[in-house]
Protein backbone atom coordinates (compact mmCIF):
# COMPACT_ATOMS: atom_id res chain seq x y z
CA UNK A 1 0.00 0.00 0.00
CA UNK A 2 0.82 3.61 -0.45
CA UNK A 3 2.38 5.50 2.61
CA UNK A 4 0.04 8.72 3.12
CA UNK A 5 -3.64 8.83 2.33
CA UNK A 6 -3.48 12.17 0.96
CA UNK A 7 -0.53 14.43 -1.25
CA UNK A 8 -2.71 17.49 0.65
CA UNK A 9 -1.16 16.10 4.23
CA UNK A 10 2.39 17.14 2.43
CA UNK A 11 3.98 20.13 3.40
CA UNK A 12 6.61 21.99 1.15
CA UNK A 13 9.82 20.76 2.13
CA UNK A 14 9.00 16.90 1.92
CA UNK A 15 7.20 17.60 -1.57
CA UNK A 16 10.91 19.18 -2.84
CA UNK A 17 12.35 16.17 -1.10
CA UNK A 18 10.07 13.86 -2.73
CA UNK A 19 10.84 15.49 -6.33
CA UNK A 20 14.49 15.62 -6.26
CA UNK A 21 14.08 11.67 -5.38
CA UNK A 22 12.26 11.50 -8.52
CA UNK A 23 14.92 14.09 -10.12
CA UNK A 24 17.61 12.35 -9.21
CA UNK A 25 16.53 8.91 -10.40
CA UNK A 26 15.50 9.91 -13.68
CA UNK A 27 19.13 11.61 -14.12
CA UNK A 28 20.24 8.01 -13.41
CA UNK A 29 18.41 6.67 -16.09
CA UNK A 30 19.67 9.36 -18.57
CA UNK A 31 23.26 8.94 -17.44
CA UNK A 32 23.42 5.01 -18.36
CA UNK A 33 22.01 6.21 -21.62
CA UNK A 34 24.51 8.95 -22.53
CA UNK A 35 27.14 6.73 -21.05
CA UNK A 36 26.41 4.29 -24.06
CA UNK A 37 25.54 6.85 -26.91
CA UNK A 38 28.96 7.94 -26.30
CA UNK A 39 30.82 4.51 -26.02
CA UNK A 40 28.46 2.07 -28.67
CA UNK A 41 31.33 3.01 -31.27
CA UNK A 42 34.04 1.77 -29.28
CA UNK A 43 31.66 -0.95 -28.90
CA UNK A 44 31.79 -1.39 -32.34
CA UNK A 45 34.63 -2.08 -33.09
CA UNK A 46 35.46 -4.38 -29.96
CA UNK A 47 32.81 -6.73 -30.88
CA UNK A 48 32.36 -6.17 -34.62
CA UNK A 49 28.48 -4.29 -34.56
CA UNK A 50 27.54 -3.78 -38.45
CA UNK A 51 25.11 -0.17 -37.86
CA UNK A 52 22.02 -2.23 -37.59
CA UNK A 53 23.27 -4.04 -34.42
CA UNK A 54 24.45 -0.81 -32.99
CA UNK A 55 20.89 0.75 -34.09
CA UNK A 56 19.58 -2.59 -32.71
CA UNK A 57 21.30 -1.90 -29.38
CA UNK A 58 20.44 1.58 -29.19
CA UNK A 59 16.51 0.63 -30.27
CA UNK A 60 16.31 -2.06 -27.18
CA UNK A 61 17.66 -0.11 -24.39
CA UNK A 62 14.34 1.67 -25.16
CA UNK A 63 11.53 -0.33 -25.93
CA UNK A 64 11.46 -2.79 -22.72
CA UNK A 65 11.08 0.51 -20.71
CA UNK A 66 7.86 0.73 -22.66
CA UNK A 67 6.53 -3.04 -21.34
CA UNK A 68 8.12 -2.29 -18.24
CA UNK A 69 6.21 1.19 -17.93
CA UNK A 70 2.87 -0.14 -18.69
CA UNK A 71 2.53 -3.21 -16.70
CA UNK A 72 3.82 -1.20 -13.56
CA UNK A 73 1.03 1.39 -14.15
CA UNK A 74 -1.53 -1.00 -14.08
CA UNK A 75 -0.60 -2.40 -10.51
CA UNK A 76 1.90 0.53 -9.22
CA UNK A 77 -1.69 1.62 -6.93
CA UNK A 78 -1.46 -1.26 -5.41
CA UNK A 79 2.31 -2.22 -4.63
CA UNK A 80 2.99 1.42 -4.03
CA UNK A 81 5.58 3.54 -5.34
CA UNK A 82 8.38 2.48 -2.65
CA UNK A 83 8.16 -1.24 -3.81
CA UNK A 84 8.48 -0.10 -7.62
CA UNK A 85 11.26 2.15 -6.62
CA UNK A 86 13.48 -0.89 -5.05
CA UNK A 87 12.68 -2.94 -8.04
CA UNK A 88 14.02 -0.40 -10.68
CA UNK A 89 17.12 0.17 -8.36
CA UNK A 90 17.57 -3.87 -8.21
CA UNK A 91 17.61 -3.99 -11.98
CA UNK A 92 19.87 -1.03 -12.54
CA UNK A 93 22.34 -2.91 -10.36
CA UNK A 94 22.07 -5.82 -11.91
CA UNK A 95 21.91 -4.68 -15.45
CA UNK A 96 25.53 -2.51 -15.15
CA UNK A 97 27.25 -5.33 -13.85
CA UNK A 98 25.77 -7.34 -16.64
CA UNK A 99 27.17 -4.76 -18.95
CA UNK A 100 30.82 -4.50 -17.44
CA UNK A 101 31.01 -8.39 -18.15
CA UNK A 102 30.07 -8.34 -21.70
CA UNK A 103 31.29 -10.87 -24.14
CA UNK A 104 29.89 -9.91 -27.41
CA UNK A 105 26.62 -8.29 -29.11
CA UNK A 106 24.45 -10.60 -27.18
CA UNK A 107 25.45 -10.22 -23.59
CA UNK A 108 25.25 -6.73 -24.67
CA UNK A 109 21.99 -7.02 -25.89
CA UNK A 110 20.22 -8.74 -22.86
CA UNK A 111 22.64 -5.82 -20.09
CA UNK A 112 21.12 -3.13 -22.30
CA UNK A 113 17.13 -4.20 -22.09
CA UNK A 114 17.28 -4.74 -18.13
CA UNK A 115 18.34 -1.03 -17.82
CA UNK A 116 15.66 -0.41 -20.24
CA UNK A 117 13.46 -2.51 -17.44
CA UNK A 118 14.34 -0.77 -14.93
CA UNK A 119 14.34 2.81 -16.58
CA UNK A 120 10.28 2.18 -17.34
CA UNK A 121 9.76 1.31 -13.77
CA UNK A 122 11.69 4.28 -12.39
CA UNK A 123 9.59 6.45 -14.80
CA UNK A 124 6.25 4.62 -13.59
CA UNK A 125 6.42 6.42 -10.23
CA UNK A 126 8.12 9.90 -10.84
CA UNK A 127 5.85 11.12 -13.34
CA UNK A 128 2.65 10.00 -10.99
CA UNK A 129 3.98 11.44 -8.06
CA UNK A 130 5.23 14.55 -9.25
CA UNK A 131 1.71 15.04 -11.24
CA UNK A 132 0.33 14.50 -7.66
CA UNK A 133 2.06 16.26 -5.29
CA UNK A 134 1.91 19.57 -7.86
CA UNK A 135 -1.43 19.02 -9.32
CA UNK A 136 -2.18 22.49 -9.62
CA UNK A 137 0.62 23.11 -11.79
CA UNK A 138 1.46 19.76 -13.62
CA UNK A 139 2.71 21.12 -17.12
CA UNK A 140 5.66 23.25 -15.26
CA UNK A 141 6.95 20.62 -12.49
CA UNK A 142 6.46 17.97 -15.18
CA UNK A 143 8.77 20.10 -17.33
CA UNK A 144 10.90 20.76 -14.44
CA UNK A 145 11.20 17.31 -13.78
CA UNK A 146 12.03 15.97 -17.27
CA UNK A 147 15.44 18.61 -17.21
CA UNK A 148 16.74 15.27 -15.69
CA UNK A 149 16.86 13.46 -18.40
CA UNK A 150 19.35 16.18 -20.94
CA UNK A 151 21.02 16.56 -17.35
CA UNK A 152 21.76 12.97 -17.50
CA UNK A 153 22.94 12.70 -21.09
CA UNK A 154 25.46 15.96 -20.50
CA UNK A 155 26.52 14.12 -17.28
CA UNK A 156 27.44 10.48 -19.04
CA UNK A 157 29.07 12.76 -22.27
CA UNK A 158 31.07 14.65 -19.69
CA UNK A 159 32.00 11.36 -18.29
CA UNK A 160 33.42 9.43 -21.27
CA UNK A 161 35.43 12.81 -22.33
CA UNK A 162 37.32 13.14 -18.65
CA UNK A 163 37.90 9.37 -18.64
CA UNK A 164 39.52 9.80 -22.19
CA UNK A 165 41.16 6.72 -23.22
CA UNK A 166 40.35 4.72 -20.23
CA UNK A 167 38.23 1.24 -21.04
CA UNK A 168 34.82 1.64 -21.76
CA UNK A 169 34.01 -0.89 -18.89
CA UNK A 170 35.62 1.95 -16.81
CA UNK A 171 33.20 4.52 -18.14
CA UNK A 172 30.42 2.56 -17.83
CA UNK A 173 31.61 1.36 -14.02
CA UNK A 174 30.82 5.46 -13.39
CA UNK A 175 26.99 4.81 -13.92
CA UNK A 176 26.89 3.45 -10.23
CA UNK A 177 27.40 6.97 -8.92
CA UNK A 178 23.89 8.29 -9.91
CA UNK A 179 22.03 4.52 -9.08
CA UNK A 180 23.78 5.11 -5.75
CA UNK A 181 22.74 8.96 -5.55
CA UNK A 182 18.94 8.24 -6.34
CA UNK A 183 18.62 4.69 -4.00
CA UNK A 184 20.03 7.03 -0.84
CA UNK A 185 17.38 9.56 -1.28
CA UNK A 186 14.10 7.52 -2.75
CA UNK A 187 14.60 5.06 0.29
CA UNK A 188 13.46 7.46 3.05
CA UNK A 189 10.55 8.97 1.03
CA UNK A 190 7.11 8.48 1.53
CA UNK A 191 4.67 8.66 -1.50
CA UNK A 192 1.02 9.44 -1.43
CA UNK A 193 -1.27 7.99 -3.68
CA UNK A 194 -1.83 8.89 -7.36
CA UNK A 195 -4.60 12.08 -7.45
CA UNK A 196 -7.11 9.18 -9.41
CA UNK A 197 -7.40 7.19 -6.25
CA UNK A 198 -7.78 10.24 -3.42
CA UNK A 199 -10.65 11.62 -6.03
CA UNK A 200 -12.29 7.89 -6.32
CA UNK A 201 -12.23 7.35 -9.62
CA UNK A 202 -12.59 3.66 -10.29
CA UNK A 203 -10.11 1.18 -12.19
CA UNK A 204 -12.13 1.02 -15.10
CA UNK A 205 -12.64 4.60 -15.37
CA UNK A 206 -8.66 4.86 -15.94
CA UNK A 207 -9.01 1.70 -18.20
CA UNK A 208 -11.58 3.43 -20.44
CA UNK A 209 -9.46 6.51 -20.71
CA UNK A 210 -7.27 4.52 -22.87
CA UNK A 211 -9.86 2.17 -24.29
CA UNK A 212 -10.29 -0.68 -26.83
CA UNK A 213 -8.30 1.54 -29.65
CA UNK A 214 -5.77 2.70 -27.40
CA UNK A 215 -5.20 -0.53 -25.96
CA UNK A 216 -4.99 -2.18 -29.48
CA UNK A 217 -2.05 0.03 -30.27
CA UNK A 218 -0.37 -0.59 -26.96
CA UNK A 219 -1.02 -4.23 -27.77
CA UNK A 220 0.32 -4.58 -31.05
CA UNK A 221 3.84 -2.54 -30.50
CA UNK A 222 4.55 -4.56 -27.26
CA UNK A 223 3.59 -7.95 -29.05
CA UNK A 224 6.40 -6.70 -31.76
CA UNK A 225 8.67 -5.79 -29.20
CA UNK A 226 8.77 -9.42 -27.18
CA UNK A 227 8.77 -10.93 -30.69
CA UNK A 228 12.07 -8.85 -31.24
CA UNK A 229 13.39 -10.26 -27.46
CA UNK A 230 12.84 -13.62 -29.08
CA UNK A 231 14.66 -12.89 -32.07
CA UNK A 232 11.59 -13.58 -34.39
CA UNK A 233 10.04 -12.69 -37.61
CA UNK A 234 6.37 -13.09 -36.60
CA UNK A 235 3.88 -13.95 -39.40
CA UNK A 236 1.90 -10.29 -40.50
CA UNK A 237 -1.29 -10.78 -39.32
CA UNK A 238 -0.02 -12.00 -36.01
CA UNK A 239 0.83 -9.15 -34.10
CA UNK A 240 -2.77 -7.45 -35.15
CA UNK A 241 -4.19 -10.33 -33.92
CA UNK A 242 -2.89 -10.00 -30.48
CA UNK A 243 -3.80 -6.48 -30.14
CA UNK A 244 -7.04 -7.05 -31.67
CA UNK A 245 -7.54 -9.75 -28.83
CA UNK A 246 -6.39 -7.28 -26.33
CA UNK A 247 -9.04 -4.38 -27.60
CA UNK A 248 -11.77 -6.33 -27.67
CA UNK A 249 -11.44 -7.51 -23.94
CA UNK A 250 -10.49 -3.94 -22.89
CA UNK A 251 -13.91 -2.94 -24.51
CA UNK A 252 -15.64 -5.79 -23.15
CA UNK A 253 -13.82 -4.24 -19.78
CA UNK A 254 -14.69 -0.38 -20.20
CA UNK A 255 -17.44 -0.62 -22.95
CA UNK A 256 -15.37 2.67 -24.97
CA UNK A 257 -12.98 2.68 -27.61
CA UNK A 258 -11.16 5.33 -25.83
CA UNK A 259 -10.90 9.73 -25.50
CA UNK A 260 -10.28 10.40 -29.47
CA UNK A 261 -7.73 13.19 -28.11
CA UNK A 262 -5.74 10.61 -26.10
CA UNK A 263 -5.73 8.38 -29.50
CA UNK A 264 -4.36 11.30 -31.37
CA UNK A 265 -1.57 12.52 -29.05
CA UNK A 266 -0.74 8.36 -29.20
CA UNK A 267 -0.47 8.62 -32.85
CA UNK A 268 2.45 11.42 -32.26
CA UNK A 269 4.56 9.65 -29.51
CA UNK A 270 6.34 7.69 -31.71
CA UNK A 271 7.63 10.60 -34.05
CA UNK A 272 8.23 12.51 -31.26
CA UNK A 273 10.46 9.54 -29.82
CA UNK A 274 12.19 9.33 -32.71
CA UNK A 275 12.70 13.00 -33.29
CA UNK A 276 14.27 13.36 -30.04
CA UNK A 277 15.68 10.23 -28.13
CA UNK A 278 16.13 8.47 -31.45
CA UNK A 279 18.10 11.39 -32.58
CA UNK A 280 20.01 12.21 -29.46
CA UNK A 281 20.88 7.74 -29.84
CA UNK A 282 23.10 8.98 -33.06
CA UNK A 283 23.90 12.01 -32.23
CA UNK A 284 27.57 11.88 -31.70
CA UNK A 285 27.67 9.76 -34.37
CA UNK A 286 25.76 11.56 -37.11
CA UNK A 287 27.59 15.11 -35.62
CA UNK A 288 31.16 13.25 -36.24
CA UNK A 289 30.39 13.35 -40.20
CA UNK A 290 30.75 16.81 -39.78
CA UNK A 291 32.97 17.19 -36.56
CA UNK A 292 35.74 15.24 -34.80
CA UNK A 293 34.69 12.47 -32.72
CA UNK A 294 35.22 14.71 -29.07
CA UNK A 295 33.69 17.73 -31.54
CA UNK A 296 30.50 15.60 -31.82
CA UNK A 297 30.19 15.23 -28.60
CA UNK A 298 30.46 18.61 -27.08
CA UNK A 299 27.81 19.51 -29.38
CA UNK A 300 25.95 16.57 -27.61
CA UNK A 301 26.80 18.58 -24.30
CA UNK A 302 25.38 21.39 -25.68
CA UNK A 303 22.40 20.40 -26.88
CA UNK A 304 21.62 18.79 -23.56
CA UNK A 305 22.82 21.79 -21.47
CA UNK A 306 20.35 23.87 -23.26
CA UNK A 307 17.56 21.82 -22.52
CA UNK A 308 17.95 21.49 -18.83
CA UNK A 309 17.81 25.19 -18.68
CA UNK A 310 14.92 25.49 -20.27
CA UNK A 311 13.36 22.87 -18.96
CA UNK A 312 14.12 24.16 -15.50
CA UNK A 313 12.06 27.81 -16.47
CA UNK A 314 9.58 25.95 -18.08
CA UNK A 315 6.67 27.64 -16.11
CA UNK A 316 6.46 31.34 -17.81
CA UNK A 317 6.81 29.75 -21.29
CA UNK A 318 4.08 27.35 -20.40
CA UNK A 319 1.92 29.98 -18.70
CA UNK A 320 2.43 32.34 -22.21
CA UNK A 321 1.91 29.59 -24.59
CA UNK A 322 -0.12 26.85 -23.10
CA UNK A 323 0.85 23.29 -23.59
CA UNK A 324 -0.62 22.88 -26.62
CA UNK A 325 0.40 26.42 -27.82
CA UNK A 326 3.96 25.37 -26.96
CA UNK A 327 3.93 22.14 -28.96
CA UNK A 328 3.29 23.76 -31.54
CA UNK A 329 5.69 26.23 -31.80
CA UNK A 330 8.08 23.41 -30.92
CA UNK A 331 7.02 21.46 -33.62
CA UNK A 332 7.97 24.08 -36.15
CA UNK A 333 11.46 25.25 -34.74
CA UNK A 334 12.48 21.72 -34.27
CA UNK A 335 11.70 20.78 -38.18
CA UNK A 336 13.96 23.42 -39.08
CA UNK A 337 16.87 22.66 -36.80
CA UNK A 338 16.54 19.15 -38.23
CA UNK A 339 16.42 21.01 -42.10
CA UNK A 340 19.73 23.07 -40.88
CA UNK A 341 21.60 20.12 -39.19
CA UNK A 342 21.48 18.34 -42.51
CA UNK A 343 22.86 21.19 -44.41
CA UNK A 344 25.63 22.83 -41.94
CA UNK A 345 29.09 22.73 -41.93
CA UNK A 346 31.96 23.77 -39.92
CA UNK A 347 30.65 26.07 -36.80
CA UNK A 348 26.90 26.22 -38.72
CA UNK A 349 26.71 23.08 -36.96
CA UNK A 350 26.83 24.55 -33.46
CA UNK A 351 23.83 27.38 -34.79
CA UNK A 352 22.04 24.46 -36.26
CA UNK A 353 22.34 21.87 -33.04
CA UNK A 354 21.29 24.67 -31.31
CA UNK A 355 18.31 25.87 -33.13
CA UNK A 356 17.27 21.45 -33.24
CA UNK A 357 17.88 21.80 -29.26
CA UNK A 358 15.55 24.75 -28.71
CA UNK A 359 12.70 22.90 -31.31
CA UNK A 360 12.91 19.59 -29.26
CA UNK A 361 13.28 20.59 -25.71
CA UNK A 362 9.88 20.70 -24.59
CA UNK A 363 8.13 18.30 -26.84
CA UNK A 364 8.04 15.54 -24.49
CA UNK A 365 7.71 17.30 -21.06
CA UNK A 366 4.99 19.20 -22.34
CA UNK A 367 3.04 16.46 -23.46
CA UNK A 368 3.20 14.63 -20.72
CA UNK A 369 2.02 18.02 -18.83
CA UNK A 370 -1.00 18.05 -21.67
CA UNK A 371 -1.60 14.68 -20.46
CA UNK A 372 -1.54 14.85 -16.78
CA UNK A 373 -4.14 17.99 -17.21
CA UNK A 374 -6.30 16.45 -19.82
CA UNK A 375 -6.79 13.25 -18.57
CA UNK A 376 -6.48 13.00 -14.87
CA UNK A 377 -8.74 10.23 -14.40
CA UNK A 378 -6.24 7.71 -16.48
CA UNK A 379 -4.06 8.30 -13.53
CA UNK A 380 -0.74 6.77 -14.32
CA UNK A 381 -1.87 4.47 -17.05
CA UNK A 382 -2.56 7.76 -19.31
CA UNK A 383 0.97 9.56 -18.03
CA UNK A 384 2.62 6.18 -18.49
CA UNK A 385 0.83 4.93 -21.66
CA UNK A 386 2.00 7.97 -23.97
CA UNK A 387 5.89 7.44 -23.28
CA UNK A 388 5.30 3.85 -23.47
CA UNK A 389 4.14 4.08 -26.75
CA UNK A 390 6.77 7.09 -28.01
CA UNK A 391 9.37 4.48 -27.06
CA UNK A 392 8.09 1.20 -28.38
CA UNK A 393 7.54 2.73 -31.83
CA UNK A 394 10.57 4.30 -31.50
CA UNK A 395 12.67 1.47 -30.17
CA UNK A 396 11.07 -1.37 -32.34
CA UNK A 397 10.96 0.65 -35.71
CA UNK A 398 12.90 4.24 -35.36
CA UNK A 399 15.88 3.41 -34.24
CA UNK A 400 16.69 0.36 -35.65
CA UNK A 401 15.31 1.84 -39.28
CA UNK A 402 17.94 4.64 -38.86
CA UNK A 403 20.73 2.19 -38.77
CA UNK A 404 19.40 0.27 -41.80
CA UNK A 405 18.48 2.83 -43.35
CA UNK A 406 22.80 4.23 -43.10
CA UNK A 407 23.72 0.46 -44.05
CA UNK A 408 21.63 0.36 -47.24
CA UNK A 409 22.89 3.86 -47.94
CA UNK A 410 26.56 3.21 -47.71
CA UNK A 411 26.55 0.20 -49.32
CA UNK A 412 24.64 1.87 -52.26
CA UNK A 413 27.24 4.60 -52.78
CA UNK A 414 29.87 2.32 -52.58
CA UNK A 415 28.24 0.04 -54.92
CA UNK A 416 27.75 3.26 -56.97
CA UNK A 417 31.16 4.86 -56.75
CA UNK A 418 33.77 2.12 -56.07
CA UNK A 419 32.68 -0.94 -56.81
CA UNK A 420 36.02 -2.71 -56.32
CA UNK A 421 36.32 -1.06 -52.55
CA UNK A 422 32.51 -2.41 -52.38
CA UNK A 423 33.93 -6.04 -52.76
CA UNK A 424 36.25 -6.06 -50.81
CA UNK A 425 35.09 -4.72 -47.56
CA UNK A 426 31.73 -6.38 -48.17
CA UNK A 427 30.63 -8.67 -45.36
CA UNK A 428 27.73 -11.61 -45.09
CA UNK A 429 24.10 -10.00 -44.57
CA UNK A 430 22.68 -9.15 -41.25
CA UNK A 431 19.09 -9.83 -40.88
CA UNK A 432 16.67 -7.59 -39.08
CA UNK A 433 13.24 -6.95 -38.65
CA UNK A 434 13.18 -5.01 -41.69
CA UNK A 435 15.31 -7.95 -43.88
CA UNK A 436 18.39 -8.54 -44.84
CA UNK A 437 20.60 -6.08 -44.60
CA UNK A 438 24.48 -4.99 -46.16
CA UNK A 439 27.08 -5.52 -43.76
CA UNK A 440 30.86 -4.53 -43.56
CA UNK A 441 33.85 -6.59 -42.62
CA UNK A 442 35.71 -4.07 -40.08
CA UNK A 443 39.06 -6.45 -40.62
CA UNK A 444 39.07 -6.10 -44.30
CA UNK A 445 38.48 -1.75 -43.49
CA UNK A 446 41.80 -2.15 -41.34
CA UNK A 447 43.33 -3.75 -43.99
CA UNK A 448 42.44 -0.99 -47.03
CA UNK A 449 44.71 1.62 -48.06
CA UNK A 450 45.10 5.31 -46.90
CA UNK A 451 43.33 6.81 -49.91
CA UNK A 452 40.55 4.41 -49.79
CA UNK A 453 39.64 4.49 -46.10
CA UNK A 454 39.45 8.26 -47.05
CA UNK A 455 36.94 7.34 -49.74
CA UNK A 456 34.89 5.23 -47.58
CA UNK A 457 35.05 7.73 -44.89
CA UNK A 458 33.47 10.07 -46.80
CA UNK A 459 30.88 8.20 -47.87
CA UNK A 460 30.05 6.81 -44.28
CA UNK A 461 29.98 10.69 -43.59
CA UNK A 462 27.76 12.19 -46.19
CA UNK A 463 25.01 9.22 -45.22
CA UNK A 464 24.77 9.79 -41.66
CA UNK A 465 24.68 13.93 -41.99
CA UNK A 466 21.80 13.34 -44.41
CA UNK A 467 19.60 10.88 -41.94
CA UNK A 468 19.15 14.65 -39.93
CA UNK A 469 16.74 15.34 -43.45
CA UNK A 470 14.72 12.22 -43.55
CA UNK A 471 13.74 12.53 -39.49
CA UNK A 472 12.33 15.75 -40.25
CA UNK A 473 9.18 14.17 -41.89
CA UNK A 474 8.36 13.05 -38.09
CA UNK A 475 7.86 16.54 -36.29
CA UNK A 476 5.65 17.74 -39.62
CA UNK A 477 3.58 14.96 -39.12
CA UNK A 478 2.86 15.85 -34.99
CA UNK A 479 2.91 19.62 -36.14
CA UNK A 480 -0.36 18.79 -38.40
CA UNK A 481 -1.95 16.77 -35.03
CA UNK A 482 -0.93 19.32 -32.54
CA UNK A 483 -2.57 22.04 -34.65
CA UNK A 484 -5.98 19.81 -34.89
CA UNK A 485 -5.72 20.01 -30.67
CA UNK A 486 -5.23 24.04 -30.96
CA UNK A 487 -7.92 24.48 -33.20
CA UNK A 488 -10.44 22.45 -31.09
CA UNK A 489 -9.33 24.34 -27.45
CA UNK A 490 -9.49 27.66 -29.39
CA UNK A 491 -13.54 26.52 -30.80
CA UNK A 492 -14.24 25.86 -27.26
CA UNK A 493 -13.21 29.33 -25.51
CA UNK A 494 -9.26 28.36 -24.59
CA UNK A 495 -7.18 25.92 -22.90
CA UNK A 496 -8.39 24.66 -19.95
CA UNK A 497 -7.04 21.45 -17.63
CA UNK A 498 -9.29 19.36 -16.45
CA UNK A 499 -10.19 19.24 -12.62
CA UNK A 500 -10.75 16.11 -10.54
CA UNK A 501 -11.36 17.54 -6.78
CA UNK A 502 -14.52 18.61 -6.16
CA UNK A 503 -16.29 15.61 -8.00
CA UNK A 504 -18.25 12.71 -6.58
CA UNK A 505 -16.82 9.06 -5.75
CA UNK A 506 -16.97 6.68 -8.77
CA UNK A 507 -19.53 4.04 -7.30
CA UNK A 508 -17.12 1.31 -8.41
CA UNK A 509 -14.46 0.13 -5.63
CA UNK A 510 -10.69 -0.36 -6.79
CA UNK A 511 -10.27 -3.81 -7.60
CA UNK A 512 -7.92 -6.45 -5.95
CA UNK A 513 -4.86 -7.69 -8.33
Amino acid sequence: MTDLSNADQLDERTKKKIFWACFIALVATSFVFGVRANVIGDLAVKFDLSEAQKGTILGVGLWPFAISIVLFSLIIDKIGYKTAAVIAIICHVASLLLTIFSTGYTSLYWATFLVAIANGIVEAFINPVVATIYRDEKAKWLNILHAGWPAGLALGALFTIFLGGLDWQVKYGMCFIPVVIYTVLVMPCKFPPNERVTAGVSYREMLGEVGAVGFFIIGWLMTMGVAQIAGAQLPTLLPIAVAGVVAILAFIYTRGFGSWMFLLILLTMGPLATTELGTDSWMPDLLGAELSATGATWVFIYVSTIMTILRFYAGPIVHRFSPIGLLVVSCAVAIIGLLFLSKATAFMVVIAATVYAFGKTFLWSTTLGLVSEQFPKGGALTLNGVSAVGVLGMGIIGTPFMGVLQDREVDAQLAANNQAIHEQISGEPRQTIFGEVPSVNMDAIAALPPAAQEELTSIQKASKKGSFAKVAILPSFMLVCYLILFFYFKSKGGYKPVDLHGQEKAEEAEPGF
